[in-house]
């Protein structure tokens, strides 16, 4: 069983969801998406494991911020922001086995265990 949690350090949301995986025995491989952020191919992946559009993975503040907060701006130019401006994407995202879940708040990757 392989876990993947895209992870910002700094983030209290985040770090709880990582002390988590590790209270349960597991040791996710961690993807520091501020330093390696994702590329589009890989964001529109994580979008469909988890159900979501664009913008409902946009941090408000941080999309504002970027000029990400156009409700015009098509599900493509959100990708692309997202991309440039990593801070923008919510986290933690935690992976296993095909399936993606948003930790926020840190217990609803509970299901993917």
């Amino acid at each position: 069983m392989t876990v993947t949690i895209y992870h910002n350090p700094r983030c209290g949301k985040s770090r709880e969801t990582l002390a988590l995986l590790r209270e349960r025995g597991i040791e996710p491989r961690i993807i520091e998406y501020l330093k390696t952020p994702p590329d589009a191919a890989e964001l529109k992946h994580l979008l469909t494991l988890l159900g979501l559009t664009p913008r409902q993975l946009l941090r408000a503040k941080e999309a504002a911020d970027a000029g990400l907060s156009d409700p015009g701006l098509s599900d493509e130019a959100l990708i692309a922001g997202m991309v440039a401006h990593p801070i923008t994407i919510e986290r933690p995202i935690v992976v296993k086995d095909g399936a993606a879940a948003l930790g926020r708040p840190p217990q609803a990757v509970l299901a993917l265990l």
